[in-house]
């Protein structure tokens, strides 16, 4: 019965998740009707938050821009009036000089106040998506996030979020000061003389006829440039971190033309573009701006036949000049528009992303620190790699997890750390299931110390200091202390200050697990997972780890991944995984004794053992 009751409640949560999932981005409500996709303007606006004031203002101090841009066109005909009109006031002229003098002061005094409050929002903006992405990632599943190269994922996060910030800057003061302007232009044109209007707007459909052009097939070319950069971004990722490797075999020529094959490709995707491009910007770009084209015979043939003074004719080609080189300007940021959608949906995509289902507060917190999975299941896509895996690790025990390599060893770890959640089956910490934990809660009951013992690019203290977020020094000190890394931290260049480069690099494959399990320590989680935390030690080091481990885990849950099986004998519980179930469990006799997979394998463990300590001898 509570098999069928976990079954149940596990297609329970697939089924909702299913119908959240398929809801909109935001759409909380799996029964609410499905809703259109959002603009990308609604997303700029919810990033900006509290800054949409300083868009406001932006937009505010462009209109006054605009203002004091186009009056000194009414001083100016005011000037050409008089001057057809035989007025010698110098005065008059050199104040409506000054006039426009100040106009022209003013409208970049406006200028500057509305760039500068659209930067403010704009950077605003960009780091909240940034941020917001970033803590979307620490919500998904683990292999959600795998499944995206490290290379997309860094140029969507830095150099396409980057690529909006002149466009999200400028777009909306520019936008809004260059469609204003000619439109004001445009009403004094038809003021002063309605056919003159119209004529000067003859050139305006043929120039937009040759840029429609330029708009043929946008998607497709603008999808290639984004999947050709993104390629590119990948081989460069992929030459700079296996450039050892690369180097030790002698395969430098190959993976250097695989990357400079990936920058030509992206190149050629941007010059294909722009060439194909060029002929239609060059024609609209002639033929829009050529007013006068039609302004001059048809003013000349007005003022021939008396029905349009001299002086406005002056006035209006001087206004037909300044029409269209805002619309020009404004269409320009067309591209820019395309783009910035673009951008915005490779954000989105990841900020609407499905996260792991974790409510927001915990309900009923864990008895104790006992972890109990119940047949779980789990897969990577298609491929189902546990089948139905059943255990319980006790509350201040130790439980071994091992079998041979692709097992799912190292799964069944990280379902238990939360990094993943089962497609079917339960796991419980303390009585309660995993799924009915908050995630701040959970992630503050479970250490983890993975085989790589990843260490960030900053200083030794900090690093272990991550453990417990506020420690003091003399805390990370004692815990070093405890973890047995103190003496080779004090070693170092810089002591505890020392940085110790991106993913620890300079320091070696031992000294980082010693640093993660101080970090661990640190944590103090009453459950505590390594993942092969002995893998790059010798035997001396090893025995220093194994003895920082034993102060680690006393009187917690510790759950250990080894394929040293020396290492794990006196474990409480051993559990022997074959090909995604539960082949045997029990202790380091017991398995023994039963003569069967976990026989073999410290059979062959031994074996292994001596060989090396036969050829040390003889060495």
């Amino acid at each position: 019965m509570e098999k069928e009751r976990v079954k149940e409640r596990g297609q329970d949560r697939l089924h909702q998740q299913s119908q959240i999932d398929s809801a909109p981005p935001g759409d909380k409500n799996p029964q609410a009707k499905e809703e259109k996709p959002r603009s990308t303007w609604s997303w700029v606006f919810e990033f900006a938050d509290m800054r949409k004031r300083d868009y406001v203002l932006s937009i505010a101090f462009a209109v006054c821009k605009v203002i004091c841009i186009v009056a000194p066109y009414v001083v100016l005909a005011e000037v050409v009036r008089e001057l057809f009109a035989g007025t010698d006031d110098f005065g008059f002229y050199v104040r409506d000089l000054c006039i426009m003098a100040a106009l022209w002061v003013a409208s970049a005094l406006f200028h500057m106040l509305s760039t500068s409050a659209s930067h403010k929002a704009t950077f605003y903006v960009l780091g909240s998506m940034r941020k917001q992405a970033c803590d979307k990632l620490t919500r998904m599943q683990l292999g959600d996030v795998k499944a995206q190269s490290s290379g997309g994922l860094k140029n969507i996060l830095v150099e396409r979020i980057d690529s909006i910030e002149t466009t999200l800057a400028h777009i909306l003061p520019e936008f809004t000061s260059n469609l204003l302007a000619p439109v004001l232009i445009l009403v004094m044109l038809f003021v002063i003389d309605w056919r003159l209007a119209l004529v000067s707007l003859v050139t305006v459909p043929l120039g937009f006829v040759c840029m429609m052009g330029m708009f043929k097939n946008y998607d497709v070319f603008n999808q290639r440039c984004v999947n050709k950069t993104k390629v590119l971004n990948d081989t460069a990722v992929e030459y700079i971190n296996g450039i050892e490797v690369i180097k030790v075999f002698g395969k430098t020529q190959s993976s250097y033309g695989k990357f400079v094959q990936a920058a030509k490709e992206a190149a050629a995707s941007y010059v294909d573009w722009m060439s194909r491009c060029n002929v239609y910007f060059s024609l609209a770009m002639s033929v829009m701006p050529a007013t006068l084209l039609g302004v001059l015979p048809a003013g000349a043939l007005f003022v021939s036949n008396g029905s349009l003074a001299a002086s406005d004719f002056v006035t209006c080609i001087v206004l037909s000049l300044g029409l269209i080189t805002p619309v020009i300007t404004m269409l320009s940021y067309m591209d820019d528009l395309a783009a910035l959608g673009v951008v915005m949906g490779e954000v989105t995509s990841i900020i609407a992303a499905p996260e792991q289902e974790r409510p927001a507060q915990t309900a009923v917190a864990p008895r104790g620190s006992t972890v109990e999975l119940e047949n779980v299941r789990f897969g990577y896509g298609e491929a189902e790699v546990l089948h139905g895996v059943s255990l319980t690790a006790h509350e201040g025990e130790i439980t071994a997890l091992v079998g041979p390599s692709g097992s799912g060893k190292s799964t069944i770890a990280r379902l238990i750390c939360g990094l993943r959640d089962a497609d079917d089956g339960t796991i419980r910490l303390g009585g309660v299931d995993v799924r009915d934990i908050s995630a701040q809660d959970y992630n503050a009951l479970v250490s983890f110390v993975s085989q790589d013992g990843y260490l960030f690019n900053d200083t030794v203290r900090e690093n272990i200091r991550m453990g417990k977020p506020g420690s003091t020094d003399e805390e990370v000190e004692d815990i070093a202390k405890r973890a047995g890394c103190h003496e080779f931290i004090l070693g170092l260049e810089d002591g505890y200050d020392t940085v110790v480069g991106s993913g620890g690099e300079r320091l070696s494959g031992g000294e980082r697990q010693r640093i993660s399990i101080a970090r661990a320590m640190l944590k103090d989680a009453p459950v505590v997972v390594l993942d092969e935390a002995t893998a790059y030690t010798d035997p001396e080091n090893e025995a220093v780890i194994e003895e920082s481990v034993a102060r680690l885990v006393k009187g917690k849950t510790l759950i250990v991944i080894a394929h040293r099986l020396s290492t794990i004998k006196d474990a409480n519980r051993i559990v022997v995984v074959d090909k995604g179930v539960i082949d045997d469990m029990g202790t380091h006799e017991e398995l023994l004794a039963r003569d069967g997979l976990y026989a073999r394998m410290w059979q062959a463990h031994m074996s292994v053992k001596d060989g090396l300590t036969e050829g040390g001898d003889a060495a």
